[in-house]
């Protein structure tokens, strides 16, 4: 299995680690230089498996990658099996998630309406629970929510990824961003997705992992065109200068490391999940030590 070699098998060939992320123009532009060989990593070889979140977070579950990316909502159902990095995440400061309707409805008008949403374990769904916890949700991939509801197939929809960006084009109304909700209730950003290692590889191959995604970030933030370039493959239908916003609001200094207020922002999220009844306990929350 992957990076389970005997050092003598490391000697002749790379260890193969398995990185999983989203196919999204912001995880594209922070895994730019590992994906593009801009950076060495000596014994070390990464494969890139490019699937959405709510399939990287059910495939988590059975430990399938070594590393991946995972909603901090779907965390609480990992903790055994993985250990939070200290890099590599997407916050919102002051947005995020944002939910929409064909109609101009107030925020209290969400109770009891039909809201598409993209997986009952991403961290957006969490959020909108939190916020309101009376909706019925209708699961569906993340891109097909403004179609479903422009087609009136459910009364509003909780739009994550570039989707937050686009949705004026599409004569949609904003109800509530959630990522402002949640700094007028905490002060805090908003944690969406982080990045977590299998706890089976052992903390010495876990630090080395989370240098190298944090070395990889940072070359995108000094090499900024270049790594926009890259990313623009993914971007789904966005201008370079959409993109480069949408990468901005997701690949940033939070990205680089969590800090006491971004670490205190996840555990924030797994404390008010784990009160309301919406994630199992404990409300602990670990990151992997760097010393």
């Amino acid at each position: 299995m992957a990076a389970r070699q005997t050092a003598s098998q490391t000697e002749k060939e790379p260890v193969e680690i398995k990185l999983a992320h989203s196919p999204d123009s912001d995880d594209a532009f922070m895994f730019y230089a590992l994906a593009t060989h801009k950076l060495s990593t000596p014994g070390y070889k990464y494969q890139h498996i490019l699937a959405d979140i709510q399939s990287l977070n059910e495939a988590a579950l059975t430990e399938t990658y070594d590393v991946t990316a995972i909603s901090f909502a779907a965390y609480p159902t990992l903790r055994d099996k993985y250990v939070l990095l200290d890099c590599g995440a997407s916050f919102g400061e002051g947005y995020g998630p944002i939910v929409v309707s064909t109609k101009a409805l107030k925020q209290n008008e969400l109770a009891g309406k039909r809201i598409a949403v993209p997986g009952l374990k991403t961290s957006a769904y969490l959020t909108l629970k939190l916020f309101e916890p009376n909706f019925e949700p209708v699961v569906m991939p993340f891109d097909k929510i403004m179609d479903a509801v422009q087609k009136d197939m459910v009364e509003a929809g909780l739009l994550i990824h570039e989707g937050q960006l686009f949705f004026p084009q599409m004569g949609l109304h904003r109800v509530i961003d959630l990522g402002i909700w949640w700094q007028e209730q905490t002060g805090l950003p908003l944690p969406l997705g982080g990045n977590a290692v299998r706890r089976a590889l052992g903390p010495q191959l876990g630090r080395r992992i989370a240098k190298t995604i944090r070395d990889s970030v940072s070359y995108g933030l000094e090499h900024r065109e270049e790594a926009l370039n890259y990313a623009m493959q993914f971007a789904r239908d966005m201008d370079a200068e959409l993109a480069d916003k949408f990468v901005g609001m997701y690949v940033n200094k939070w990205t680089l490391g969590y800090g006491e207020k971004g670490k205190q922002a996840v555990k924030e999220l797994i404390e008010r999940g784990t009160k309301a009844g919406l994630l199992p306990g404990p409300p602990s929350v670990e990151f992997l030590r760097e010393d």
